[in-house]
């Protein structure tokens, strides 16, 4: 279980190896209950989950670096038709970053369409990975989001037609070391654009902002995964759930690498109504993720206080 609520000088750690951790058990609701709050607070909590064999966790960061360490101009390739930058990186204002997407990770043919666009010659063994990696942390995904419908009371149904409508993309990050004079900043504070992030790292080096506003450093493990609220999920909860403000420090003598699975509302995203009331009125109108995704790296997206609200806030 979670730590108390009113505790805001922690994140919480949310247990999901329960073998009790069942749809409508009292487990399950003191869990959904948990992870509200904890989403409510903090926009995110940590998550103990162990469905991620050793195995396949080592496999998979070992073939993030046979991903990063291709050329630039192969890395750079265009492998998606979706604004969402397949690759990112070269960036002054954050040097030390750089990031590739595999959009839809949980299709095998959509993670051999891209390992055959990097690798022409092929590379199955990491196009299996990707796949196996993207399928069990998408399972904890499912989880989350069927806890906060449940725990406002809403319609399963609701939830699963959310589920069948969103996209996911599994995003790869490296950090290189910082060269003498340069910042230790691998990634500026930032909320994410999509629905749901759930992200582990190799190494230490994430930050979350706690609702009292300090820093959380995030520990390295292989069983703990960053499960952080992201703009959309604050347009469906109309505001009742942060966006999880989040940094990359470079504190470490050797290269960083870590892994986030995204999702994206694949249609319209606006406010569930049923959590717009005279306590929370309508805070947005409807936007579409995408149009969003176009608009995020904007010169008035990057000014403006809130990315989301500037897009479609009341």
């Amino acid at each position: 279980m979670g730590l108390e609520r009113e505790n805001t000088k922690s994140l919480p750690i949310i247990d999901f190896s329960d073998e009790n951790l069942k749809l409508g058990t009292q487990t399950w609701i003191s869990t959904s209950d948990a992870v509200r709050g904890a989403l409510e607070d903090h926009g995110g909590f940590l998550a103990h989950y162990n469905k991620v064999e050793p195995l396949v966790n080592d496999s998979v960061f070992s073939a993030m670096e046979q991903l990063f360490d291709l050329p630039l101009e192969t890395k750079m390739q265009h492998t998606t038709e979706k604004p969402i930058y397949s690759y990112a990186g070269q960036r002054r204002d954050i040097p030390l970053y750089e990031s590739m997407a595999i959009d839809n990770p949980l299709n095998a043919k959509s993670c051999h369409k891209y390992t055959t666009t990097m690798w022409p010659q092929g590379n199955d063994q990491f196009s299996e990975i990707v796949n196996s990696y993207g399928k069990k942390v998408a399972e904890l995904d499912y989880i989350v989001k069927r806890m906060v419908f449940g725990s406002y009371g809403l319609e399963n149904e609701k939830c699963e037609c959310l589920l069948e409508s969103t996209d996911y993309v599994l995003r790869c990050y490296k950090y290189r070391t910082p060269e003498a004079g340069e910042t230790n900043l691998g990634v500026h504070p930032h909320t994410d654009s999509g629905f749901l992030t759930i992200l582990n790292q190799r190494l230490n080096g994430l930050e979350i902002q706690l609702k009292n506003g300090e820093w959380f450093q995030v520990d390295a493990s292989p069983s703990i995964f960053a499960v952080l609220a992201g703009d959309a999920f604050m347009v469906w909860s109309n505001d009742r759930i942060r966006g999880c403000v989040h940094r990359v420090l470079m504190n470490s003598k050797v290269e960083r690498y870590s892994l986030g699975l995204l999702s994206y509302a694949g249609k319209v995203m606006e406010p569930e109504e049923k959590l717009v009331d005279e306590e929370h009125p309508l805070r947005y109108k409807p936007f579409d993720q995408y149009g969003y995704l176009r608009f995020f790296l904007t010169e008035e997206a990057v000014k403006a206080a809130s990315r989301i609200k500037a897009y479609c806030g009341i």
